[in-house]
């Protein structure tokens, strides 16, 4: 094994060559992707779900490094991320939207999540918001409307479960607790627009330790209508979110 300064990523503070930047995709496949739209693009390392790339953006460092799904791994990767020097955290990823105008493949900014996870009470208690930073999230609306995409901001439910915790029947059991129990029309009807798993512990965890986070993800299928989406649509949309994360990269730097 390598030599390593934190306990999970295989990475020392001497591998980001001061990066205080990390783009935090949750999918392993999306770390190289991202990377390659930078300058000077090198794997760093790839342990369990955590693959990391270095690149530049005008010169200045900038790592992307993979979380996995949930809050569990996602406060792992930040938290060591941010022990080498990273004090600001851009996610990127796909979502499932619950409001009926919004459409596949448009782009959704999160400004603060429901805390549906169980990670981000591990970082401050429940009265405490799981909100974004506002550069970051100025920074997310300005890089997506200069890619021409259609643009929702607003409030993301954060699940630390797929099937149930979004009010999903399409399980083994057909179950769903009593707590979730028409959660998704009661999300909707104040505003809601999607559901993912990863942002409620990203939020909290950042916001209450002086760190700054922003949310941005692609809509690759809408709930009203459909649970499946379609691969080509998918593609097109992470391709799309990609983009949009890294000129919000650009503009913080």
């Amino acid at each position: 094994m390598t030599q390593s300064d934190v306990f999970h990523l295989g990475l020392t503070k001497a591998d980001l060559q001061g990066a205080t930047l990390a783009i935090v995709p949750g999918d392993p496949e999306r770390v190289k992707k991202i990377a390659g739209l930078m300058d000077d693009a090198t794997h760093l390392a790839s342990h369990r779900e955590f693959t990391s790339w270095l690149a530049k953006i005008e010169g200045k460092p900038v790592v992307v490094c993979s979380t996995g799904i949930g809050g569990p791994s996602t406060s792992i990767a930040v938290e060591e991320l941010a022990q080498l020097g990273v004090r600001t955290f851009l996610r990127v990823g796909t979502t499932g939207a619950i409001q009926p105008h919004i459409n596949v493949g448009d782009v959704l900014v999160t400004t603060a999540s429901v805390r549906l996870d169980g990670a981000s009470l591990h970082f401050a208690p429940m009265e405490f918001p799981a909100v974004a930073d506002f550069a970051c999230t100025t920074a997310l609306v300005a890089a997506a409307e200069a890619c021409g995409a259609k643009t929702h901001i607003g409030i993301t439910a954060s699940s630390d479960t797929f099937y149930p915790g979004q009010e999903r029947y399409d399980t083994v059991s057909g179950r769903v607790v009593s707590r979730f129990k028409g959660s998704m029309k009661e999300w909707q009807e104040m505003g809601v627009l999607n559901y993912e798993m990863e942002s409620a512990t990203l939020l909290t965890m950042c916001a209450s330790q002086g760190l700054r986070a922003g949310m941005v993800a692609g809509v690759i299928v809408n709930r009203t209508q459909k649970e499946i989406p379609d691969a080509v649509t998918m593609k097109q949309t992470e391709s799309d979110a990609v983009k949009i994360v890294f000129e919000a990269a650009r503009r913080l730097l």
